[in-house]
């Protein structure tokens, strides 16, 4: 386990790329590199330790340890993507590309890309399953009309963007942004990571109904002025969407609704791992940095919003 309690601790214990490179070869793969490309367990260093190239006869691939991580084919340092992980991995709101970029001393379109490929890692991609009592509830993201010049209000509805959500009473928090909150929507969600033997905690809302029948339900009347029953509550998820709106409100100020989910994925990362200290979430960050997201799927034109623009890359961090 690596002892740094701070960033200029990190940044001093991996300043130097080999360090970066034999660092994450004992995270990824508990230190002895293993080829992508069949399997094998036995490799040789090459170029001066950066590379290596599989020993089994029938390959002879060359390999780096960033490949099939969201570092691969970058320019960018690795110390300098430990520094970006550090960094996600730490402010417990979250921090701006505009304020990445100028702690590390890049591009704010450099930290851009950077946070949006750790935050692809950080999904959980097996999925996870709530099993006792379990508190459901939906939110929206985004500004008021009427916070907004009269030139960008649309004459409809706020625009918003909808995100269902479940928290384990005291345990984690699993999100999912949403085109908007239906019987079909929360129940598919709901049925995807909620355990059959769970306590459903819900408010009164209609959406919850349908699903509510396949679960021990418990109904917490809302618009009757009733927030507790017997004891339970859904003041966890509701607590969780005020630290998730704190923290995109007050630190990227919008985002677009391509990217949104990231972002959730982000803050229910921390949440999940809030017991444990920096460093070590950071060690567990490196050790799952595996996935690919090129700037090109990041910028395709279902991750823009209207006029063209992406809104998230207007954020302040201020």
């Amino acid at each position: 386990m690596a002892q740094f309690k701070n960033l200029k601790d990190l940044l001093t214990k991996f300043s130097d790329e080999q360090t970066c490179r034999d660092f994450l070869v004992q995270r990824r793969w508990n230190g002895t590199p293993i080829c992508p490309y069949c399997g094998c367990n036995k490799s040789y260093k090459i170029e001066n330790g950066k590379r290596f190239k599989c020993a089994n006869k029938d390959c002879y691939k060359k390999y780096s340890v960033t490949i099939g991580t969201v570092a691969q084919d970058t320019n960018i340092p690795l110390s300098t993507w430990f520094g970006a992980v550090y960094l996600i991995a730490s402010h417990k709101k979250g921090i701006s590309s505009v304020q990445l970029g100028k702690d590390l001393g890049i591009a704010q379109k450099t930290a851009w890309f950077m946070l949006h490929r750790i935050r692809e890692a950080l999904r959980e991609k097996k999925g996870l399953l709530l099993t006792t009592e379990v508190q459901a509830d939906e939110t929206y993201i985004g500004g008021e009309e009427i916070n907004k010049h009269l030139s960008k209000r649309i004459k409809t509805r706020d625009d918003k963007i909808a995100v269902v959500g479940a928290i384990e009473t005291g345990g984690r928090v699993v999100t999912q942004v949403t085109p908007w909150v239906s019987k079909k929507n929360v129940s598919e969600f709901i049925e995807k990571i909620v355990d059959k033997k769970a306590k459903l905690v819900t408010d009164g809302s209609s959406a919850y109904m349908k699903i509510g029948k396949r679960y021990e339900h418990i109904v917490i009347n809302h618009s009757a002025g009733q927030y507790t029953l017997n004891g339970f509550t859904t003041n966890g998820i509701e607590n969780y969407w005020s630290i998730l709106k704190r923290g995109i409100y007050g630190i990227y100020h919008q985002v677009s609704e391509g990217h949104l989910q990231r972002y959730c994925d982000e803050f229910a990362y921390r949440f999940n791992s809030r017991k444990i200290p920096d460093n070590e979430r950071f060690e567990i960050i490196l050790g799952q940095l595996t996935g690919e997201l090129t700037y090109k799927q990041l910028t395709a034109k279902n991750n823009i919003r209207a006029n063209g623009q992406d809104i998230e890359t207007k954020e302040t961090g201020e």
